[in-house]
Order: C-alpha cells, then structure tokens, then sequence
C-alpha cells in the first residue's frame, strides 16, 4: 500500500447489514449555497421532495459505487482499501468471482496486515453465502422429530469438507489479524462479534448438511460414521456458542438417532431403508 494515502483514502467500506445509509457512497457534489432540498422558484415543496430522492437513489446508486471505485483503483492500484470496497461493491450485484479476485489483490497490498481481518472476514461471508444458497440452504427442515420423507432434489447428497474448512479458515484469520485492524471501534467491534458467530454457524451448518445426507432415501453405507461427525461438529458449534438453540436440538436428535436408529421414506410414504441403532 502506498504511504502517502490519506486517512479518508483508508475508510472501509463497512459490510451492508451494519452500514449506515450511505457512509462510503460516492461523494456528493461540492455544497452550495441553497440547499438542494429548498425549493426553488416557482416550484412546488412536493417536486422538491421529489427531486430530492431522486438525487439519493442516484448518489447511491451501487453501480456508481462499483464505477468510482474503479476510478479510485486506477488512480491507486495498489491500495487494498479501493480493491476491498470494489469487492464489497461486486457482492452486492451478484459478481462473486470478481469481488474474491478483488479481496485478493486487496489482501496483497496488505504487506502489514492493516486491513487483514476485515477482508479475511469478508472472504468467509461470501464463500457461507455461497454454502447455503440452493438445495445446500436447506438445512435439515425436519430435523426436530423422525419425520424423514424427502424428495429427488431436496436432500443434500454430497458434503465436501473444503466447503465448510474454506469460510472457517477465513473467520479464524480475521480472528488472527483483528488486533492490527486500522478501522474505527464499531468495524472492530463488528468482527470481533461476528467472526466467531460465523464459524460457530458455519460448524453447525456442517453438521445440519451431514444429518440430512444420512436421511436421504439412498443407503450409501456411512450413514451412521456421518452422524457420528455431526456431533463433533456441533461440540464445535456449543463450545463458540454454549446458547446456540439449534445446535442443542441437533444434538439431542443425532444422539437419539445413533440410538435407536431411523428410517427414510419416499414421497410416496413408502420405507426407503433404514439404519439400525448402535444403543
């Protein structure tokens, strides 16, 4: 990063839920001298309300952002704070592969790790956003009972440990580099609260992912190994989070499947197979 960037260059781009409307939008025309919400000459107070929010929408318009931002890059390309707003900018509009290849090169002009833990932590949000977004969303609908009916395409059938080891990783590095943050209190205040929530819920999402797997109509022979798994996943999850509601009604139901067993059915209510207990 070069030294000569300003204290305004190094403001983040604080993540949308805990955003004020606006703070790092792009810059609003210079003041004048009357206010543009003053209605002008012949024109009534309701058109000056009305000019009024068009001018917002289009000074927070998210392709603005993304465009000055882009500016702000070309200007200093090897700023992390400009590649990091630019990747927060592209998840807001769906480009999840350019905003990753952004938090990269942020994360490379980062030599100091200033700005580590929130880009880290970033990185995490986007790979979890992607882990439950389609049929990996579902987590476990009926997990609180026996009732295991589940159709062609509603049942997680695959559970790949890099999915889950990827965002906990990311959380855990933005845990790592937090004390060298260069932000204001409440972005520290923010990562410092959220990155141990989100690893305690992508754990148990993990575990969520490999009960429903086990309750899938196809017998594929690691069923209960699976379970077994899940629980230490959860352990994970109560041990970050001992007041985790879910994740103590999971435990309570994969032990009382490891112990009696269960049975899937399929859409028609007919017994697809079922896994004895292991007492």
């Amino acid at each position: 990063m070069k030294k000569e960037e300003t204290e305004e260059d190094d403001e983040l781009k604080v993540p949308e839920d805990e955003q004020a409307s606006g703070e790092d939008a792009v810059p609003a025309p210079d003041s004048q001298e009357e206010s543009d919400t003053t209605p002008r000459d012949g024109q009534a107070e309701g058109e000056a309300d009305e000019d009024f929010e068009e001018e917002e929408e289009i000074e927070f318009d998210i392709e603005a952002q993304i465009e000055e931002f882009r500016r702000q890059i070309e200007e200093e390309p090897e700023s992390c704070v400009h590649h990091y707003n630019l990747g927060e900018a592209l998840i807001e509009v769906g480009e999840l592969e350019e905003a990753k290849a952004e938090f990269d090169r942020a994360l490379e002009y980062d030599p100091e790790k200033e700005f580590s833990a929130i880009i880290h932590f970033s990185i995490g949000n986007l790979y979890f956003n992607k882990l439950i977004s389609g049929v990996q969303g579902t987590v476990v609908r009926s997990s609180v009972g026996l009732h295991s009916a589940h159709k062609a395409g509603d049942t997680i059938s695959q559970v790949n440990r890099e999915d889950y080891e990827i965002p906990i990783g990311e959380f855990e590095s933005a845990i790592k580099y937090l004390g060298q943050l260069k932000a204001d209190d409440d972005l520290v205040e923010y990562v410092n609260r959220n990155a141990p929530q989100n690893i305690a819920n992508t754990y148990y999402k993990w575990a969520s992912d490999l009960i429903d797997k086990s309750r899938q109509i196809d017998l594929y022979g690691d069923e209960i190994k699976d379970v077994k798994e899940a629980l230490k996943h959860l352990k994970r999850t109560l041990e970050i989070d001992p007041n985790h509601s879910q994740a103590n009604l999971m435990v309570q139901y994969a032990k009382k499947m490891l112990q009696e067993g269960w049975q899937a059915y399929d859409e028609y209510g007919f017994e697809a197979k079922r896994i004895e207990g292991i007492g």
